[in-house]
Formats: structure tokens, sequence, C-alpha cells
């Protein structure tokens, strides 16, 4: 048996599809990997083959630095971590106006790319990321049965009325004004309403594999023949769950890491609790928010592994030698020391970081910058697992303040840390990989 797994060529998506693709490898199968130059090493470090399949223009191993990246693409990226600092509508915005013109690079020579690798490889099964447009374009226009991987939050695919790109929900700390919202939610239609047109032109121009296939009425609304969230289906609202096409929850997609000696030397150094900072390979740009962690962590006197990311130290001032900081951070075995030592984590909400941390079930200080980070956000805020805050206007003592409630006994003994306590051993006992191949396995005897 063989299985293709289609993904970015972006390190945060093809580690937690190669950490599900794992099930497979580790029951003696077949796993194919197609995705760009950049991410070869990831896709070696777990075992699998790889063929070359470029999905878009940028790409990311690990850390992602605009000076780094094809020409247009800096300039995008620049631009984007500019709106960051002006707030949430102004970033949605930028990234809505930015999917007007790159959601789907080169479609159709993309899409005949894809559909060549299926038949070279030809699989027995297929697993893509949901924002591979392209690609899941291609499977479509073919009607090539595959199960498609949603790795953000559930609203990166909008149902009952919900708009991609427009935040169904947001977290308290953020009052954004009437008449912005409506703007935005009208650029947002805008986008989908010309995102459907190209998705619809693209698959006219792949008409010959699939005569009879009708336009799409929203392309932001398509999927797979089966849905695989990587989330825990406890942090999504019932009633939208309701909704859902057939899908299974993943809960999370905790991979392996290396032994890292000097973390483990660091690790052994005290049995105190700690604090995990990171805002992933995008935003860990903004130092000047970093910076203001840092003294907040060291006003309240606790010792942090912090991962520098694309950050600037020198804009940090001066850290405790006792900290651990330096570019890249192995996350899961930090999150589970913290874990562990009644510790605590800061993070920008990303869906990686925010279910590694559930899985380890260390509370959250979030501060979200852009996409669907603020409904994700918004989630952890309702369940009672994070304190949430405005990245751009918290200040050094407000961050402080969150720290250390979420490092404090009222936290430790209070009913959501036993809820948080609860999922974590949910989540541990039953991983995502086990539970994608078994999604998997009982579609495709359904079908049968």
């Amino acid at each position: 048996m063989t299985l293709l797994v289609i993904s970015p060529d972006y390190a945060s998506h093809l580690l937690p599809l190669a950490t599900l693709a794992t099930a497979w490898r580790d029951a003696g199968e077949r796993v194919v990997v197609a995705t760009g130059p950049a991410t070869d090493g990831i896709v070696r470090s777990f075992g699998f083959e790889r063929v070359d399949l470029q999905l878009g223009k940028g790409s990311n191993p690990g850390v992602i630095r605009a000076e780094q990246q094809p020409a247009g693409e800096d300039d995008a990226l620049r631009g984007f971590f500019a709106a960051t600092r002006r707030g949430m509508i102004e970033t949605l915005a930028f990234q809505a106006e930015a999917r007007l013109s790159d959601l789907m690079w080169q479609p159709v020579p993309t899409a005949r790319a894809v559909q060549r690798v299926v038949a070279e490889v030809a699989p027995d099964e297929i697993i893509v990321d949901h924002l591979a447009f392209s690609a899941r374009l291609a499977l479509t226009a073919a009607s090539i049965r595959h199960a498609d991987v949603v790795l953000g939050h559930p609203t990166a695919l909008p149902v009952a009325g919900e708009v991609y790109g427009y935040p169904a929900t947001w977290p308290a700390a953020f009052a954004p004004d009437a008449a912005d919202l409506t703007a935005l939610r009208q650029l947002c239609e805008r986008v989908s309403d010309s995102f459907t047109a190209e998705w619809n032109a693209a698959l006219a121009a792949l008409a010959a594999l699939a005569p009879a296939l009708p336009p799409s009425v929203s392309a932001f609304e398509e999927h797979g023949d089966l849905l695989l969230y990587n989330y825990p289906a406890e942090l999504s609202e019932p009633a939208r769950t309701a909704l859902l096409p057939p899908h299974a929850f993943l809960g999370s997609a905790v991979r392996d890491e290396p032994l890292d000696p000097e973390v483990e030397e660091w690790l052994a150094s005290s049995d105190e609790p700690f604090v995990y900072v990171s805002f992933g390979s995008f935003l860990s740009v903004r130092s000047d928010v970093l910076a203001r962690v840092a003294a907040a962590l060291a006003g309240v006197g606790v010792r942090a592994a912090l991962a520098l990311g694309s950050a600037d130290r020198s804009e940090l001032g001066e850290l405790p030698a006792s900290w651990l900081v330096r570019e890249f951070l192995p996350q899961v075995r930090l999150l589970q020391a913290a874990a562990a030592r009644g510790g605590a984590a800061v993070t920008h909400g990303g869906n990686n970081s925010v279910t590694e941390a559930m899985t380890a079930g260390v509370p959250l200080v979030v501060l979200p910058f852009s996409t669907d980070q603020f409904a994700g956000a918004a989630a952890l805020e309702r369940a009672g697992f994070a304190e949430v805050l405005d990245p751009n206007a918290a200040s050094v003592g407000e961050l402080a303040g969150a720290l250390a409630r979420v490092l404090g006994p009222v936290w430790a003994g209070g009913e959501p840390a036993a809820r948080l306590s609860a999922l974590s051993a949910s989540l541990r006992a039953s991983g995502g990989a086990e539970r994608a191949r078994a999604a998997v396995r009982e579609w495709v005897a359904a079908a049968r």
C-alpha cells in the first residue's frame, strides 16, 4: 500500500502532515511526499520518499525571512509583517487583499503537475493540505478521491454563512469597530467571489478530465471526500460541528523529536517551573512583542526557554543567563517538560503550537496576530485554557499579570486545569496519526 502526502514547501505545514503519515510508515507501508526542495530534509528525517512538486512561489524550511524569499514574495512578507503592527482588522484586510492574487499559483500548470505525480506514484490513498488549493483543484478535476487535512482552526473551511478570511469569533481583548468589520466582511466576500471565479476558470481548463463536473458555487467551501481536522473535537463548538461535512477530529499531530543535549542539560539544571515562548516560523519577526514578553517574564521571576526564530536578539535587551535562548528549540519536548513542572507557554496561537500545548496539558498566554489565530484564541479563552491579549496593545505589566495567573495556584487548583488535564490525557491516549489512518481506512472501506 502507498500513501501520497501533498504539502506546500513550508515546514509548518509539512511537519504535522508528515507526523500523521507515520502511522502508515510504522505499519510497513510506503509513504511518498510531494513537496518542494526546501523541506527535503524534513521529508528524509521521517524516512519518506520525496517527489518534487512546487505549489507556490515561497518556501520555508523552518524559519522564514523576507530576504530569503523570491522577488515579490519578499515585499509581500514585509507588507504582512507591517500590517500585524497596525492591528487585527488591518492584518486580516492585508491578507484578504493578497488572496486576490496568490491563493492558486499557476493553477492549471500546477494542477497538471499534481495529476502527473499521482499517475507516477499510483497511490492507494492520498492526504492533502487543505490550503494546497491547486492540488485539491487537480484532484477534484480528475475525480481522484482524497482526504483533505485542515491544519488550522476548523473555520479555515467556512460553513453556514461564514466567509473565508473573516473571523467567525475573536477574543475579548480585541474590540474592532463595527464599520471596520463591515468593510472587512465585504472585502472577504469580494475575495471569495474572485477566488470562486478563478477556481471555475481553472476547472473549465481541465474539463477534459471531468466534463460533467459542475462549477463551484463557493470555492472556499470545496473540500475533499473526507475531512481530517488537526484539532481537538473538545474545542469545537457542538453547534458548528453538527454542520460539518464527513470528517474526523484528529486532536493533534505531535511529532517525535531527536534528543537535544543542550536542552536536556538546561532542563536538568533546575526543576523549577519555566515558560516556553515561541511565535512560530513567521511571527517571531515581531521582536518588539518578544521584548515585552521577555521583560514580563523577568518581572515575574520565572525561567524561560525562548525560541527566537527570525527575531533580532539585540532588540530583546539583556536576557537572564539562566534562560535557554536559541533560534530553534524542540517545541514538543519543552512543552512536555513545562507541563510536568507546572509551567506555561506564550504563543501566537498557531495550530501546531496550540494543539501540541493541549496535548502536553500546558496553559497558554496567547497573542494572536493573524488569520485563524483569533478564532483559535477565542476557543481557548472560552475553555479557560488561556489568557489572551492583543500583542500590539498589551503592556509589560499586563503580560506579567497574565503570566502570573496561568502560573499561579488559582489556575493549578481550578476547574479549567482539571479539564485541560483530561483533554491532555485523551489526546495522548490516541494520537493524531493513529486517528488519521483509522479514519482513512474506514472511509476507504465504506466506499468499496
